[in-house]
């Protein structure tokens, strides 16, 4: 039982001794959150604790300063906070917590634990903004990242290192794709971030993934939608800087971000609260710089020979393709996957819309003939879709088009390709192979 108390030892033994004075600041006002404090000096992305009540603390982030007052944003609730509390730092100010000590366990945005599993004592930490590094330090993207879903492995093949987004308005299959990506990945270390989702969503997914030899190698860092906007930012950098430090010890990391766009608006709220102007469409600059920071972390590293294979979910409100957020994060990924609502509506799933969907790393990972086989089916998926409601009226007439035909005669068994069970996993070779046995010499199924 004694032991149990040895890591915690002997980090209080590595800790130096601080003997100087604490200085303290005062509340002075308080707006939506947005709290003034004067006479506390600390830099921005510091974590403070506000004292307001016997016994009582709140944890608050500095997220500014304003003349010679340092603006903060509380993590919890406002209720009972009043004039005149005391206001203290804690913690090594832009430094968050990480180490294998977090594997096989599910935490929240300040790196407190959520599940049952006890206290996480480490002595590492890894800069809240990362390392940055030179342009050239980034080794290419040469290697194929099996994903265990048929369509994504043969006709938008992943890299190792790539950052991927999954793009789809509500309820059209992004977390069950997310779910079987997870299951079917071959990665040393998986780090989840489930930023602004429901609370239900957080707990069916660490019972689905957090059992068996697969919790030994995930992290789960989770904020629900109903927290402050940047303790929601703070979790996104966390599961970042968590992935970051794998890497740097030369582990192949799978880090999913659950969603992009519920950061941009966490970073939104609080560019808002600043006084910043709603450039576009209400998302001040702040915002949409976030989330290009936040990708531009992940890739491949030359000096650990580590890598971060990053795929974040695009909530695309109201289907709208052309969102802010949507245009940032397409333009900044290295590929993007659409799910389509009206496939879904079929009963396709996953619902990935391969005409619009694209891996642009994918010709310089696979062999020609398997670009030549990926271009041919979607060449005739994509005519097939383009004339779907002459066909289906009757009005097209056999012969008119023989790429048109094919695709009519081969629509059962193209449809049962691009289909996959949630619990099936399927190899990246095997994903290869039902590819090409569709366009066999005879051109049938």
């Amino acid at each position: 039982m004694l032991s149990l108390f040895d890591p915690i030892l002997d980090n209080l033994c590595a800790e130096p001794l601080a003997l100087g004075p604490h200085r303290c600041g005062l509340v002075s006002a308080c707006d939506s959150g947005l709290v003034e404090v004067s006479g506390l000096s600390v830099p921005v992305g510091s974590l403070c604790r506000i004292n307001h009540g016997p016994n009582r603390t709140l944890p608050a982030e500095v997220i500014g300063f304003r003349n010679g007052r340092s603006l903060m944003m509380v993590l919890g609730d406002t209720v009972l906070l009043r004039p005149g509390a005391l206001v203290r730092a804690e913690g090594h100010p832009g430094m968050l917590p990480v180490g294998r000590e977090f594997l096989g366990r599910s935490i929240d945005g300040e790196a407190m634990p959520i599940d049952d599993g006890g206290p996480i004592h480490t002595a590492s930490e890894w800069p809240s903004g990362g390392i940055r590094s030179g342009a050239l330090d980034r080794s290419p993207v040469c290697e194929s990242f099996d994903t265990g879903v048929r369509s994504l492995n043969a006709l938008a093949t992943f890299g190792v290192g790539q950052r991927i987004g999954i793009m789809a308005g509500s309820g059209v299959g992004k977390s069950v794709l997310l779910n079987m990506i997870t299951h079917g990945s071959s990665a040393d270390v998986i780090v989840v971030g489930l930023i602004g989702e429901r609370a239900r969503e957080v707990s069916d997914f660490v019972s689905r993934h957090m059992h068996g030899p697969m919790r030994d190698r995930t992290v789960i860092v989770a904020v629900p939608a109903d927290h402050a906007p940047n303790l929601r930012l703070r979790g996104a950098m966390l599961a970042t800087s968590m992935a970051e430090h794998f890497r740097a010890t030369g582990k192949k990391v799978l880090l999913i971000m659950d969603s992009l766009t519920r950061v941009a608006h966490a970073a939104r709220e609080i560019g808002l609260l600043l006084g910043e102007p709603g450039a576009a469409r209400g998302y001040p600059p702040s915002a949409l710089a976030a989330i290009t920071k936040l990708v531009e972390r992940a890739g491949n590293s030359s000096a650990s020979g580590g890598s971060i294979t990053g795929i974040y979910t695009v909530l695309a409100d109201g289907d709208n393709q052309d969102d802010p957020v949507v245009d940032t994060a397409r333009s900044i990924l290295d590929g993007h996957i659409v799910l389509s609502r009206d496939l879904a509506q079929r009963g396709q799933y996953p619902a990935v819309d391969i005409a619009a969907s694209l891996s642009r790393v994918m010709n310089d990972i696979v062999t020609p003939e398997h670009q030549a086989l990926a271009r041919k089916f979607r060449a005739i998926v994509a005519n097939f879709e383009t004339n779907r409601d002459l066909v289906l009226m009757g009005a097209y007439r056999a012969g008119a088009d023989p790429q048109l035909d094919q695709a009519i005669a081969m629509q059962d068994e193209l449809v049962g390709f691009l289909s996959q069970d949630a619990g099936e996993a399927v190899a990246l070779d095997q994903s290869i192979a039902e590819l090409g046995a569709l366009f066999d010499p005879g051109g049938g199924p």
